[in-house]
């Protein structure tokens, strides 16, 4: 089972995070920012990974620090079961409805972080959180994780459909990247022979 367990703290927020990237996407979340909740569930759900989260955070400041933190965190923890990601599919693609809306999410497990960000929102809150920090969640998420990530909307009006179709399609993309290639499964998929390397 490719489990790991991250506990970061530091002045401004305190999170613990549990990962199972053999899971079937069961999940205990609580960051104080229900909206943020929400879509770290449905990344849960839709990757079938398992995800414990807790973040207690300086919310009395504003949700920048809970935001960052919790990207973070998880982003770590899943590379750290993704271990030496021997076997894995590494790459994931997927357009995401919902309703009127449509995204498309493309990821490469790569070892190289680098993240493209297409998407933008015409209120300034959803719930309670700023929409303003939804990008920066997935950027935090997708340099910890190391990951090469593209996120686009191709097409939506509605705020919340607009942002629920991104976590849907990172964690549909996610799914299929971490999944064990049967025809590979003791090896690396790169002609390095490592992941990360430039």
């Amino acid at each position: 089972m490719r489990i790991a367990e991250i506990h970061r703290k530091t002045g401004e927020t305190s999170i613990d995070v549990t990962v199972n990237l053999d899971g079937t996407g069961t999940y205990t979340v609580s960051t104080g920012i229900g909206f943020l909740d929400h879509m770290v569930e449905q990344l849960s759900r839709h990757s079938l990974i398992d995800l414990d989260v807790k973040a207690i955070g300086d919310l009395h400041v504003d949700q920048h620090h809970t935001t960052e933190d919790t990207g973070i965190a998880i982003g770590e923890a899943v590379a750290k079961a993704l271990g030496d990601k021997k076997g894995i599919s590494r790459f994931g693609s997927v357009y995401s409805p919902m309703d009127e809306t449509l995204t498309r999410v493309s990821l490469d497990i790569s070892g190289r972080p680098f993240f493209v960000w297409k998407a933008a929102f015409t209120q300034a809150r959803l719930g309670e959180w700023d929409t303003e920090l939804i990008e920066h969640w997935f950027h935090s998420f997708a340099q910890s994780a190391g990951l090469t990530l593209h996120i686009e909307t191709l097409y939506g009006s509605n705020n919340h459909h607009i942002v629920e179709s991104c976590y849907k399609g990172l964690a549909r993309a996610l799914r299929q990247a971490v999944e064990i290639d049967p025809r590979k499964a003791d090896s690396i998929p790169s002609t390095k022979g490592i992941l990360g390397a430039a």
